[in-house]
C-alpha cells in the first residue's frame, strides 16, 4: 500500500482523529502513594500463612505486585516483552519504499547487536527492492520497552539514487512499534463482532500452499479501523491468530496515546499534525550529514552508524 501524504500516513496507522466507542480501558490510573499501599498490602498478605492456599491466585497477586513496581520505576506493563515493528512508506515514491528498506535494515541492526530475534509477518516489496509496508517481530527481553519511542515519522533527506538529474530528495515513512500480545492475555478483549476479517492469497514464505488458498489475513478494528495483516505463517489459522495479537497491541497503542494527549490536554488528532514537521527524527545526508530527534534534541554527524543499527543514543535519551 503506498501513502499519498504524512495525513494519509498518521491516518492509516492511527485512524481518523480522536477514538471512541469499544476500546478496552488499560487499567486504572493510581498516584505514587496509592501504588507504594497496594504493594504493601500484597507483601503483608504473601506473609499470611493461606497465602498459598490459591495457588493460581497467589501468582497473581505476585504477578500484581511486579507491575506494580514496575510502574514505579516507569517501567510499562509489557516493556519487558517482545515487540511488532510495521514501517509504512509514505511520500517520495520509490524513494520512500527505498528509505522504508533502509529503516527495516537499521532495525534489523539493531536487533542483531541486542541478540534480538526477526520474525517476519508481512512484507509487500517493490521492484527495486523497496517496501511499501513490512510488519515483524523483535523478540527478546525489553524489545518493546527499548523500541516503543521509535513509533512515528522518520524523515530522510538525500540525493536521490533514483533521480537522472542527481537532485535532492526528501522520503518519509511511518514507523509503527506495539508490544506483542499473546492469545492468553485477556487484558484487551475483542469479540467478534467489533471486528472484520480477509482473506487473500500469500504472496510469500509458506509452503506449498503459497498463492493456492487465501491464506493471507487481514483484521480490521471497525470502530477505529485499525487492521493488522499477517501471511508468512504456513495457514490461514495461524495468520489469523496472530493478525489478532498485533491488533491487541495496536489497540493498546492507541488507548495509551490517548491516555497521554488527554493528560497533557491535547487531542490525538492533535497530537498527529499532518504537518511537515511532525516527523519524530530527521535523517540527513546531503548537504550535509546529521540525525536529529526533534523530541529530545539528541543528534548525531554518524548517520552511516545510526543506520547499521546504532540507535542506542536515541532510546536512551528517550527514557530520561
Amino acid at each position: 500500500m503506498i501513502i499519498a501524504n504524512i495525513a494519509q500516513l498518521v491516518e492509516h496507522v492511527l485512524g481518523k482523529g480522536e477514538v471512541t466507542g469499544s476500546i478496552p480501558v488499560i487499567g486504572s490510573k493510581m498516584n505514587k502513594d496509592e501504588i507504594q499501599k497496594k504493594i504493601s498490602e500484597i507483601e503483608n498478605a504473601m506473609m499470611q500463612a493461606d497465602f498459598w492456599n490459591d495457588k493460581n491466585l497467589a501468582q497473581s497477586k505476585i504477578r500484581e505486585m511486579q507491575d506494580l513496581k514496575d510502574s514505579l520505576e516507569g517501567i510499562g506493563k509489557y516493556d519487558k516483552g517482545n515487540a511488532v515493528v510495521t514501517i509504512f512508506s509514505g511520500v517520495g515514491g520509490d524513494d520512500a519504499e527505498d528509505w522504508s528498506a533502509i529503516l527495516l535494515n537499521m532495525y534489523s541492526k539493531y536487533a542483531e547487536k541486542h541478540n534480538y530475534l526477526i520474525n517476519f509477518l508481512y512484507e509487500n516489496k517493490n521492484d527495486n527492492g523497496g517496501y511499501r509496508t513490512a510488519t515483524f517481530e523483535i523478540v527478546g527481553k525489553n524489545a518493546y520497552g527499548n523500541l516503543k519511542h521509535e513509533s512515528g515519522v522518520h524523515r530522510l533527506v538525500r540525493i536521490s539514487p533514483f533521480n537522472a538529474a542527481a537532485k535532492r530528495q526528501t522520503s518519509f515513512s511511518m514507523v509503527e512499534v506495539v508490544p506483542q500480545f499473546d492469545k492468553s492475555d485477556d487484558s484487551i478483549k475483542i469479540s467478534p463482532d467489533e471486528i472484520e476479517v480477509e482473506f487473500t492469497k500469500a504472496s510469500g514464505p509458506g509452503g506449498q500452499n503459497v498463492n493456492k488458498r487465501e491464506t493471507a489475513v487481514r483484521v480490521i478494528h471497525k470502530a477505529t479501523k485499525l487492521s493488522a495483516f499477517v501471511s508468512n505463517e504456513r495457514s490461514q489459522a495461524q495468520n489469523k491468530e496472530k493478525a489478532l495479537e498485533i491488533l491487541k497491541g495496536k489497540l493498546f497503542a492507541l488507548r495509551k496515546s490517548e491516555e497521554e494527549a488527554h493528560q497533557s490536554g491535547m487531542s490525538i488528532s492533535k497530537t498527529t499534525s499532518a504537518e511537515w514537521g511532525s516527523q519524530i527524527r530527521s535523517y540527513v545526508m546531503h548537504p550535509y550529514k546529521l540525525v536529529k530527534d526533534h523530541r529530545t534534541k539528541v543528534e548525531t554527524s554518524d548517520i552511516n552508524g545510526v543506520l547499521a543499527g546504532e540507535i542506542d543514543i536515541f532510546i536512551e535519551s528517550m527514557k530520561k
